[in-house]
């Protein structure tokens, strides 16, 4: 079971098929944050948010016997911020740091099988579950460093 932990935490952290997390989030100009590339693109807060959103979501529904999911899809995408600061950024990027950060504490947490089936759920593992944030991430992640890239800002 440690070694298959030890995957998932490596594929959590990005890497090995993707760019790992820190290297497509961190140090993104203040300029770019808000800004789409092209009208029909998100800007790199929108999707940073949307993946806060969403990992939070599974780590919560993996959790919290009486956990509510946001309602899909209006409530897993931030509505653009016409008002735009460092603060919006910084609790974005700070709530998906600390939920990421809690997602590794359960992979790695002894007492969780992974194979298990959720105790408060019927059908879902917590495998499938980290396996659903590695993918997720993984996808939203890329399309951050395409609009860095479209941006100048990689």
């Amino acid at each position: 079971m440690e070694k298959l932990r030890k995957h998932v935490v490596n594929s959590l952290k990005g890497g090995q098929a993707f760019v790992p997390i820190e290297k497509a989030i961190n140090n993104v100009s203040p300029a770019v944050r808000n800004i789409k590339p092209y009208e029909n693109l998100h800007s790199i807060w929108e999707k940073l948010e949307h993946i806060r959103i969403v990992q939070e979501d599974i780590l919560k529904y993996m959790i919290n016997l009486d956990w509510q999911s946001p309602k899909w899809p209006e409530e897993y995408w931030p509505k653009p911020a016409a008002h735009f600061s460092d603060e919006k950024w910084n609790n974005t990027y700070n709530g998906f740091i600390n939920n990421f950060n809690n997602v590794i504490k359960l992979v790695n947490d002894p007492t969780i099988d992974l194979l298990a089936i959720i105790p408060h759920k019927t059908a879902h593992t917590y495998l499938r579950e980290f396996l659903i944030i590695v993918e997720h991430n993984a996808y939203h992640l890329g399309k951050i460093v395409d609009i860095r890239k479209a941006l100048n800002d990689w």
